[in-house]
């Protein structure tokens, strides 16, 4: 038997403290069993080469709870190691088995090479009061040792009895660490960490695993069946996917993996951190911002690639030049992907859009890049229910819906229900409405437009429909200048948490009577502040500014300035007004409960 300290010198106590950056305990599972992948791994490889002889047998990982002695093990029956191995590996922490198996078989299957054994190890001893290692290593004579340390610099090193090859690390849990006794926690814990993993791993006669997931197969070896059964296993209660992206590349960098499209109907179902990282098999994370472009954390899937470390602080992925590499490489996949699909199947395209869509605005935003590929299949859906990309909506409107500056005018509606009556009006004159009804919208607007200087968005009721394109003149009234003015007068009456003006125009005596608009920059402003833009406290608290456009060519005002009773007169006009607000939802409280009171008190008198 063998007694004595680890040696643990300064240039290499980091390797232990790192175990401190695992933000979670239940991280040593996943390192014990990556070591043990790890240690198969490397078999393979030296058997591969003919420096391992015999058969191979079996190659599992196995995990056991033994609730009796509090003690859970995980055993492979890979590479194992010889009394000075565990000497070197366990007990001068500044070396790494599979740091230096790499040196010797530089460029043979590194990708199988998965962590240092020697690091990850010492994860074990947050969880444990004792940790014993039995273990035989492959080679030819070598007997079993047992080797054991309750995390004091303290060990003890002897030969034991073992009859297969490989290794059992045994953890005798601490009183905080019970609930690893659990089953259901360690199963949990298993399919998070270990769930693809390239070994099979069994827990309770049981294998845990899939070893060889669709995103390790070539895109030619699956069919489309085999990519929805990748994604039920990945989200057992989602829908169907759109369609999906596999990524492929080993050169500058290695990265695998399968994005999904998920269906999205509503703007409050964006659920983000759907995406999976792994490093060869060995789930990393599912927090993939930097890794992922901000508009794609949208997406669902995994990403695995190697060049990613296990265990890094997120300031150090920012700043990891294989980071940004893999970001835009996917940015540049998904944008050809998407303008393939377009090119190919427009129809399919636009039936998908209404999940789409949210994806390419939030890109489009965000990417300058992919602003620049997207330009080429971004749609827009007219209240007709025809889609347009920019350039055709351009040359279905060039001529009624260019300004005086020579701006291309988007006309789009936010709720084409209750802006119904100004969208009828402005494709009566031959306007092409569009929708832009998700909570995306507002901000996408805002932003293009900067981008685009050629193009102007103006809401369908920002104003009369005369002037939606240009500012016009009045038109010819009926109604004299004073009649006019006194009009005015009538309908310039205070309504608080509004700032209202007023104009007497000459319209169409089939227009309403009265319109209620927004002015489109101030509204927009209103908009922001309502989802906490900038200075939103600011806007937030400024009266909505409406504009009141009286349709003097409109019979019914003959009446209503030939009504002797002021009373009367006063009830109709304020009644036209509020009218006009309740169409753009500015009727509310106590002016709402007015006007009810009012329109039934009118009634009554006529009757």
């Amino acid at each position: 038997m063998q007694k004595g300290n680890i040696r643990v010198q300064t240039e290499n106590i980091f390797p232990i403290i790192k175990k401190f950056l695992y933000s979670e305990h239940d991280i040593f599972i996943r390192e014990l069993v990556s070591n043990a992948v790890d240690a198969t791994q490397k078999l393979k490889t030296l058997s591969s080469l003919g420096e391992a002889k015999g058969e191979l047998g079996e190659l599992r990982i196995d995990i056991k709870i033994d609730k009796d002695n509090k003690t859970l093990s995980i055993a492979d029956r890979g590479i194992g190691m010889t009394a000075d191995e565990v000497d070197k590996y366990l007990n001068q922490v500044a070396f790494s088995g599979a740091e230096e198996f790499l040196q010797k078989y530089k460029g043979q299957n590194e990708a199988n090479i998965i962590g240092h054994f020697g690091l990850g190890f010492y994860s074990s001893f947050m969880v444990s009061d004792k940790v014993e290692v039995f273990t035989k290593s492959f080679k030819e004579g070598a007997k079993a040792v047992r080797w054991e340390c309750d995390g004091s610099p303290e060990f003890t090193l002897e030969e034991t009895t073992k009859e297969e090859r490989g290794t059992n690390i045994v953890l005798h849990l601490n009183e905080e660490s019970q609930e690893f006794l659990e089953p259901s926690k360690i199963e949990d814990i298993l399919k998070k960490f270990c769930k693809f993993l390239p070994v099979p791993i069994f827990f309770e006669d049981k294998q845990i695993n899939n070893t060889v997931p669709a995103w390790t197969k070539k895109p030619s070896e699956l069919t489309t069946e085999n990519y929805q059964e990748f994604y039920k296993e990945l989200y057992p209660f989602s829908e169907a996917p759109l369609f999906w992206i596999h990524l492929n590349v080993d050169y500058p960098f290695n990265l695998t993996g399968i994005l999904y499209f998920p269906k999205i109907k509503q703007s409050y179902e964006i659920q983000k951190d759907k995406i999976q990282l792994y490093s060869n098999q060995v789930f990393v994370t599912d927090e993939v911002k930097d890794i992922v472009p901000e508009f794609l954390m949208l997406l669902h899937g995994v990403i695995d690639s190697p060049d990613i470390p296990l265990n890094v602080s997120r300031s150090y992925l920012q700043g990891d030049p294989n980071v940004k590499k893999i970001n835009a490489h996917i940015t540049k996949k998904v944008a050809d992907k998407l303008e393939e699909i377009f090119n190919s199947d427009r129809t399919s395209f636009e039936e998908k859009w209404e999940s789409l869509g949210l994806f390419v605005k939030y890109g489009m935003m965000t990417d300058d890049k992919f602003l620049e590929k997207a330009n080429r299949f971004f749609i827009m859906e007219d209240t007709a229910g025809k889609f347009h990309t920019v350039e055709e909506y351009k040359k279905a409107t060039e001529v009624l819906q260019k300004n005086k500056e020579g701006k291309q005018v988007i006309l789009y509606t936010t709720n084409p229900v209750q802006q119904d009556v100004f969208i009828q009006q402005a494709v009566a004159k031959g306007y092409v409405v569009v929708k832009a009804e998700t909570l995306v919208d507002a901000a996408f607007i805002n932003n293009v437009e900067m981008k685009w200087p050629d193009v102007q968005f103006t809401r369908v009721d920002a104003d009369i429909t005369d002037n939606l394109i240009d500012k016009s003149e009045a038109g010819e009234s009926v109604l004299s200048k004073d009649d006019a003015e006194k009009l005015k007068a009538l309908f310039n009456r205070p309504q608080d948490g509004l700032h209202m003006n007023i104009e007497v125009k000459g319209l169409s005596e089939t227009t309403a009577p009265v319109t209620a608009t927004r002015p489109e920059l101030m509204r927009r402003m209103k908009d922001m502040a309502s989802m906490g833009g900038g200075m939103s406290a600011w806007y937030a608290n400024m009266p909505d500014e409406v504009n009141l456009t009286v349709n003097g060519n409109h019979p019914i005002f003959k009446n209503i300035l030939a009504e002797k009773d002021n009373d009367k007169q006063e009830k109709l006009v304020k009644n036209l007004a509020d009218l006009a607000l309740l169409s753009q939802g500015l009727l509310t409280g106590n002016s709402l409960t007015s006007f009810i009171s009012r329109s039934v008190e009118l009634m009554e008198e006529k009757v």
